[in-house]
């Protein structure tokens, strides 16, 4: 069962080497990432499951102590999905080769905060249907008696002028509309995201916010909003279910 849930942004700049000069301007989100990974080790899971979104680096499942790296960003800095352990739970059919940007940046953080308190699985999905993702949430829910959830995605990336998918109108309240239904723990609104609007504003966590949506179905949980704006252009949002 579903226990917590943590939903933070996966852009590289979170980390400080790779922004550089820039890194101050995410220092906010950062910190409140940090809190909610703080939420998830006080929910004393079973299991860990990390989800994010795929990309030219791979999908598919990932093991526990599965290495990733940033260098292809112009840093020279690695890291790792967890401690490897010889007793590891692997997903079915394991993905082989570095963990893509999402599962990197969220080991980044659970390496910054020291996390030791349950094993982890990696998962980085393509553009589901809706159908899917709430099915893969509900086998998720199912991995423990007590499972928690990083879910790593971004919001639109058509917030300004100068953001990666240009201004769109409809992206403001597009991120408006997550970011209360991730605030309200609303596992119905997410069910129902307008994948098409989605698709079209570059918002790369819808998939992995629905996933959230199928393993909460019975929680039960309450959501808070920690963190909720668009630098770059771009909506980060960070909340925490428990």
């Amino acid at each position: 069962m579903l226990v917590a849930a943590a939903v933070c942004p996966c852009p590289p700049l979170l980390v400080p080497e790779l922004a550089a000069g820039a890194a101050p301007e995410l220092d906010t989100a950062r910190a409140a990432c940090t809190d909610a990974l703080g939420v998830l080790a006080a929910a004393r899971p079973d299991r860990l499951v990390v989800v994010g979104p795929g990309d030219e680096r791979g999908h598919g499942a990932y093991a526990q102590g599965t290495a990733g790296s940033f260098r292809g960003f112009g840093v020279d800095v690695d890291v790792r999905l967890g401690r490897a352990a010889a007793d590891q739970a692997v997903l079915p059919e394991p993905s082989r080769g570095p963990l893509p940007t999402s599962l990197a940046v969220a080991a980044w953080l659970l390496e910054r905060t020291g996390w030791a308190d349950a094993p982890i699985e990696g998962l980085a999905v393509e553009p589901l249907t809706a159908e899917r993702c709430i099915q893969t949430g509900r086998d998720i829910a199912t991995r423990a008696e007590r499972v928690a959830l990083l879910v790593m995605g971004d919001a639109s990336a058509c917030r300004t002028l100068k953001a990666p998918g240009y201004l769109d109108e409809r992206a403001e309240p597009f991120d408006a509309s997550v970011a209360r239904a991730l605030g309200k723990a609303d596992v119905a609104a997410l069910k129902t995201l307008d994948i098409q609007l989605a698709h079209d504003l570059k918002a790369s966590g819808r998939a992995p916010w629905q996933i959230l949506a199928g393993a909460a179905e019975q929680s039960g949980l309450s959501g808070t909003l920690l963190y909720d704006d668009a630098p770059y252009g771009v909506g980060y949002l960070v909340a925490t279910w428990s």
